[in-house]
């Protein structure tokens, strides 16, 4: 254990999010996403799991120690329902309200149609899938900076 780590924050998870540079996106996925095929296309090359767990939770902890990118407007994305594009079921607003937990401002996530998501994730620097059973919980989360004066 350490010391104001996220416990759900695992050394592979860590690894990857320390190496990952600004610009580089992150996948956080459900249990039905092709995350193992998608995740062999990325710049990580394998999948990382944080299983038994929600989108929200595992979302919570990764923004915990993740800046999001500010100088972009996709900085955090969700994959959009087929035919629905503008309905958010509870999974979405779940980790909306973790990310603006994490920004401590609203952050309103773009929708990405769903062959889109999956072409962004295959671009993506790693893939996490979680243990999240319901349908459209797929983000995808752009690193920021830590300014020289962040604690």
């Amino acid at each position: 254990m350490l010391k104001g780590i996220h416990p759900l924050l695992n050394a592979d998870v860590l690894f990857a999010l320390r190496a990952m540079g600004h610009g580089d996106d992150l996948i956080i996925c459900d249990t039905n996403f092709p995350a193992d095929s998608v995740a062999r296309q990325t710049r990580l090359g394998k999948l990382l799991r944080i299983d038994n767990t929600t989108a929200a939770e595992v979302a919570q902890a990764v923004l915990s120690v993740y800046p999001l990118d500010s100088f972009v407007d996709d900085a955090a994305a969700r994959m959009e329902i087929v035919g629905k594009p503008d309905e958010v079921p509870p999974v979405q607003a779940e980790v909306q309200k973790a990310v603006d937990a994490a920004e401590g401002k609203s952050w309103p996530m773009i929708g990405v149609e769903r062959y889109a998501f999956y072409e962004r994730a295959k671009q993506a620097y790693a893939v996490i899938q979680t243990g999240e059973r319901r349908f459209y919980g797929c983000f995808a989360f752009r690193k920021g900076v830590v300014p020289p004066d962040a604690g």
